[in-house]
């Protein structure tokens, strides 16, 4: 049985959820390996038109595209900024509902403009 950390790379949620994990951890992967899997991921090429690209092996495309997917989801399981950034967000979301159902609009709207302001530094 394959483990979670070896499923198929084919799943538009396991793709949607490598980029997220990338735009945190990308930048602590090899440069030649960040490569490889920005083509396969987010500029969809498949193994052999990487291979032949970067004129390595199907199966070296495949095993560094692994690896890579493999070290993102442990910096993940170490560090949880994409947990930490999806809490964010969703708290930030509750509070611009709580300062809707407010009367002092002022004080709403500031908190309001706050909460935006926090959701596009994050």
């Amino acid at each position: 049985m394959q483990s979670e950390k070896e499923k198929s790379f084919s799943e538009p949620d396991e793709i949607a959820e490598l980029s997220m994990l990338y735009d945190f951890y990308g930048p602590l992967l090899k440069d030649g390996h960040r490569q490889i899997f920005e083509d396969y991921v987010w500029n969809n090429l498949s193994l052999s038109e990487i291979a032949e690209e970067c004129q390595i092996t199907r199966q070296g495309v495949y095993d560094v595209v692994r690896r890579c997917r493999i070290r993102l989801r442990d910096y993940e399981d170490r560090l949880h900024l994409v947990e930490k950034f999806r809490v964010t967000k969703m708290k930030l979301r509750e509070i611009e509902e709580m300062v809707s159902d407010g009367s002092d609009e002022s004080v709403a709207g500031k908190i309001r403009k706050l909460a935006r302001e926090i959701c596009e530094i994050i």
